[in-house]
């Protein structure tokens, strides 16, 4: 059996090489395409000659190749983008005609807060049913977070007070630390227990708190990951506040059932 479909993006890569001989030839590269098969498609391109304008090229004087692909796909609306290995400037480029205010990746989660100035362009760059923002996150491989400006300064402050709650409570410092830490970017007890000592410079610490940082941040982390592996009871309260007990100890005595002062002694 041969099974033809009209609606894949292969069907869109193929019309655009043979209408354009730029593609054909290799001069142009088609990168990544995505469709919602009748209505709008993206297609990104990449030129191997820095003297040609690739969407330019794929377009065609007065839209004439643009229009005689999307005249075989009943009109289907084209977006040519010009594709990059930033994913920044290729996730700005993807939601075009919306202009993009900033753009925060994750690229180990594959995704991307995409911040705006005003709620026109945010509307824009959602599109009708939300098809420029979906088309624009399959041609490029991440999940897009739209969001306002203000909206995103609120999350940022929700989060920085959450780190800084949590440095505090968890390694026992003073606030103004816990921030000078949030402000340099700290988000994990895990980051700070395992940079570089040398990347605490920038707040210019002496060696011995940032050796009682580092060492209080391990213990945490150790005692946390042994919690998780072993599905164990928290120590007491009474069991850690005893003299010379750590944390990674009191978590190794509570794996084997020791979680109260009484445990300890019997």
């Amino acid at each position: 059996q041969l099974l033809l479909s009209r609606a894949k993006p292969d069907m869109l890569i193929a019309l655009m090489t043979k209408e354009i001989p730029e593609i054909s030839e290799e001069i142009i590269e088609i990168k990544a395409a995505a469709r919602q098969p009748g209505v709008r498609a993206k297609i990104a391109v990449k030129t191997n000659d820095h003297r040609i304008d690739p969407v330019g090229a794929c377009i065609g004087m007065r839209g004439t190749r643009i229009q005689a692909v999307q005249s075989e796909l009943n009109g289907e609306r084209i977006d040519v983008v010009v594709w990059s290995d930033d994913p920044a400037q290729y996730i700005a480029s993807a939601l075009e005609p919306a202009d993009v205010s900033g753009i925060v990746i994750d690229e180990e989660e594959r995704t991307a807060d995409i911040i705006f100035a005003t709620s026109d362009q945010l509307a824009r760059a959602i599109g009708s049913q939300g098809q420029n923002v979906r088309l624009a996150s399959e041609l490029t491989g991440y999940k897009l977070n739209m969001m306002l400006e203000d909206e995103y300064r609120a999350r940022q402050q929700s989060e920085a007070q959450q780190y800084l709650d949590m440095f505090v409570g968890r390694l026992d410092i003073a606030e103004d630390l816990a921030m000078a830490l949030v402000e340099m970017g700290f988000t994990s007890l895990e980051e700070i227990a395992y940079v570089p000592a040398e990347t605490f410079d920038e707040i210019e610490l002496d060696a011995e708190v940032v050796e009682m940082l580092q060492s209080r941040a391990k213990e945490i982390t150790l005692a946390d990951a042994l919690k998780q592996q072993e599905n164990i009871q928290d120590p007491s309260d009474e069991l850690l506040a005893m003299e010379g007990m750590t944390q990674e100890i009191a978590y190794a005595l509570a794996a084997r059932g020791v979680v109260t002062i009484d445990d300890l002694a019997d």
